[in-house]
This record gives C-alpha cells, sequence and structure tokens, in this order.
C-alpha cells in the first residue's frame, strides 16, 4: 500500500524543473502526481512516476540530487468535506501528517486522489483501512 514518491532537489534556476520532466519523457517516464515546494535557493520537487525505481536511476545518473520517500494515496470523495472525514480519522487515533497534496484524476468517479506524507504509514494505513477509507494500491497510482 505504500507508494514511491521520489523527492527531486533543484537549485531554484531556469530551467531545471523543464530538465527533470525532459529527462523523464525521453525515458517514457510518465509523472502522475507532482508538487513543488521552494525556498529562496532551492525547490524540493515530490514526484510520482510510472516507473519509480527506473525514474530514480535515471535522474541521478543525470547529476541530480534524488531521494525515495514511502507515501499513501487515499482514495477521497470530491465534495466538501470530504478530505476533513479523512483527516479526522487520521487526527483522533494521533497520526501526524507532514505534508500532503491531491489531484482529481477521473472526474467520472467524483474522487480525488490525496497522496499523503505521515510518520508512520503502517499505522496510517491500518487506521483508514479500519474507517472503511479507500487506501489506493501502489501499482494503481502508478498506472493511473
Amino acid at each position: 500500500m505504500k507508494v514511491n514518491q521520489l523527492s527531486v532537489f533543484l537549485e531554484n534556476k531556469s530551467g531545471r524543473l523543464a530538465r527533470v520532466t525532459k529527462v523523464l519523457g525521453e525515458n517514457n517516464i510518465n509523472i502522475r502526481a507532482l508538487s513543488i515546494a521552494d525556498t529562496t535557493d532551492f525547490g524540493i520537487l515530490r514526484i510520482i512516476v510510472s516507473q519509480p525505481k527506473e525514474a530514480y536511476n535515471i535522474l541521478r545518473s543525470e547529476g541530480f540530487v534524488v531521494t525515495e520517500t514511502d507515501v499513501i494515496a487515499v482514495c477521497i470523495p470530491d465534495k466538501p468535506g470530504g478530505l476533513g472525514q479523512v483527516l479526522e480519522v487520521l487526527e483522533k487515533q494521533s497520526v501526524n501528517i507532514e505534508y500532503l497534496y491531491a489531484f482529481v484524476g477521473n472526474t467520472s468517479t467524483k474522487n480525488a486522489l490525496v497522496v499523503f506524507r505521515v510518520e508512520d504509514c503502517d499505522k496510517a494505513v491500518e487506521v483508514l483501512k479500519s474507517n472503511g477509507i479507500q487506501v489506493v494500491d501502489e501499482e494503481k497510482v502508478y498506472q493511473l
């Protein structure tokens, strides 16, 4: 149930993000989700891709600083209050969320996919599943 997320540290210079996406595209690796957090000098690109192990190796061979992180992906009803219900479940069980990002992948399902980085992925998955919340299998996320 854990999804492999890559974090790429980028100098805050024109063209760096374009270079990452070009390298991935040239190697037929598709970006499934992404988030960028930046500071004055650096940015952290967090990405989930179709082939995480291959992407990790390719980006490193191209000179990028890349790390791997376990995250979880949760299917949440795309309606007002949908995210709040999930956050409340995690809060009640003292699951600390380090960060999250979300996207709507398929509007026909009326669901959003939210990616969570938590302190304890195993506990979070157990808590979510025991409360009837759909945790999405990693292969499904890679193939979105």
